[in-house]
C-alpha cells in the first residue's frame, strides 16, 4: 500500500480520519499475503524505548513527533515494524527529505512491515542521486520473499500481433493475396484422407506464415509518449547539475540547478502538449475517415491511460498461475469444458395437452364462406376465420 500522510500542521480530525481510512483499507487485505506499507508519512520517528521493538535503533532522529507517534501506534495496533528505522546508515543515507533552502533534513518516508515476516527485507537507504525532480529522495528496500514454486523450465509466451493495418492498403492486400496464393497452391493436391488435425495444422502454419512474411507484426507500444532524444539530453543535464549540487551546496549550485530544472520542466510540459495535439488530430481524421475502430480505440487510450499487461489467469480453486506451461494448460481445459458439448441420454418424455378449439371447424359448419365469417361477431375473430378459410384447400 502506497501512503501519502497528512502534514503535522494539519488538524487532529484531518489525521484522525486519514488512520481511520489506513485501517479501514488495511482490514481489506488478506491474511496470508506479505503486507508491506510505504510512502510519505510524514512523521518523524524517534528511538525511544517504550516505543520499541516496533521501531529501531537507527533512525535519524531522536524524538518521535506527533505524526511518528500516530505511525508507531497504527503499527503496533496491525503488529507491523517501522524497517526504515532498524539498519544503520550515514546520516545522509538516511534523509528522504530536504527543505528548499538545503538547511533542513528529515526522513519521513518509511516502509512498514508485518512482524512475522521482518526478515523479508534485508535494507532500507535513501539515494541521493536519483533523479526524481522533487524535495524527496528515493528510498529503496531489498526485499526477499521465499516462495514455493515447482522446478520447471519456463518459455516465454509470445504475444506479438499480426499489422492487419496493412490489408487496408492496396499494396499490402496485393501482396498478402500472392503470399497466400503461392502457399496454398501446394495445399491442392493433398490427400482426402489425411488426418484432419495434420491438415488443419498445416494451413494454419502456412497461413501465419504468410501473414508474416506480407504484413509483419505490429511495433512495440511506447509507454513514453513524447519523450525523445531532447528530453533525454535534459534530463541528463539536470542529473549533472543535481549531483554537482550534492558534492557543492553552494549558492551558485543550487541556482544552477533551479534553472536547468525549470528548462527540463517546461520542455517537457510542451513536448506532452505536442503529444495531446497530435493524438487530438488522429482521432478527429479517424473520426472524419469513419475508422471507428481506431477512434475508439484512441478514446479507451485516453481515458485508461497505461495499464500494464498481465500474463496470469487463476485456476479452479481461484489461485493465480505464473508458469506458462500450467497457464496453457489452464486455457485447454476451459475451452475442452466449454466448447465439448455432451449428449444427454436420459430426456423425459412429457405429454403434452393441446386446448379445444374456440372457433369451430369450417368444415363442420359448410362451405358458405360469407355465413361461417358472420358467426364473428368481433374484428380479431374475423380476421382469425378468414385466415382460415384462405389456408383451406378444397379437396
Amino acid at each position: 500500500m502506497n501512503v501519502h500522510a497528512s502534514t503535522e500542521d494539519k488538524i487532529d480530525d484531518i489525521k484522525d480520519r486519514f488512520y481511520e481510512e489506513l485501517e479501514h483499507v488495511f482490514d481489506k487485505f488478506q491474511k496470508y499475503p506479505m503486507k508491506i506499507l510505504l510512502g510519505d508519512f510524514n512523521a518523524k520517528v524517534g528511538k525511544e524505548d517504550i516505543f520499541k521493538p516496533t521501531i529501531g535503533n537507527e533512525s535519524l532522529h531522536e524524538i518521535s513527533n506527533d505524526n511518528g507517534v500516530s505511525v508507531v501506534n497504527f503499527a503496533t495496533s496491525k503488529n507491523l515494524t517501522v524497517k526504515s528505522t532498524m539498519f544503520p546508515h550515514c546520516n545522509i543515507h538516511k534523509f528522504t527529505w530536504t527543505s528548499p533552502d538545503g538547511k533542513i533534513h528529515n526522513q519521513i518516508d518509511h516502509i512498514l512491515i508485518e512482524r512475522r515476516q521482518h526478515s523479508s527485507i534485508l535494507d532500507v537507504r535513501s539515494f541521493r542521486a536519483a533523479d526524481c525532480d522533487t524535495d524527496h529522495y528515493l528510498v529503496v528496500a531489498k526485499v526477499r520473499e521465499r516462495l514455493a514454486v515447482s522446478k520447471q523450465t519456463t518459455h516465454k509466451v509470445h504475444m506479438e500481433k499480426f499489422n492487419l493495418k496493412k490489408l487496408n492498403e492496396v499494396e499490402g492486400k496485393e501482396q498478402y493475396c500472392v503470399e497466400i496464393s503461392n502457399r496454398f497452391a501446394a495445399l491442392e493436391n493433398l490427400d482426402t484422407e489425411v488426418d484432419v488435425n495434420k491438415t488443419w495444422e498445416t494451413i494454419r502454419e502456412n497461413i501465419k506464415l504468410s501473414t508474416k512474411e506480407s504484413l509483419g507484426y505490429y511495433a512495440p507500444k511506447n509507454h513514453k509518449p513524447g519523450f525523445d532524444e531532447g528530453c533525454s539530453k535534459l534530463s541528463d543535464q539536470r542529473k549533472q547539475a543535481k549531483l554537482q549540487w550534492l558534492q557543492d551546496q553552494s549558492e551558485l549550485n543550487g541556482d544552477n540547478l533551479n534553472n536547468i530544472r525549470h528548462e527540463v520542466s517546461r520542455h517537457f510540459r510542451n513536448k506532452k502538449r505536442e503529444y495531446l495535439k497530435d493524438k487530438i488530430d488522429e482521432l478527429a481524421t479517424n473520426s472524419k475517415n469513419k475508422n471507428i475502430r481506431d477512434l475508439y480505440r484512441g478514446i479507451n487510450d485516453f481515458n485508461n491511460g497505461y495499464q500494464p499487461s498481465s500474463n496470469l489467469v487463476k485456476d479452479e480453486n481461484g489461485d493465480l498461475l505464473a508458469d506458462s506451461h500450467n497457464i496453457l494448460n489452464r486455457w485447454r481445459n476451459y475451452f475442452s469444458q466449454l466448447m465439448n458439448v455432451h449428449r444427454v441420454s436420459d430426456v423425459r418424455q412429457t405429454e403434452i395437452d393441446t386446448a379445444d378449439l374456440v372457433i369451430p371447424d369450417p368444415r363442420e359448419i359448410g362451405w358458405d364462406g360469407m355465413d361461417w365469417i358472420d358467426l364473428a361477431q368481433d374484428r380479431d375473430q374475423r380476421r382469425a376465420l378468414v385466415n382460415t378459410v384462405m389456408n383451406l384447400r378444397v379437396p
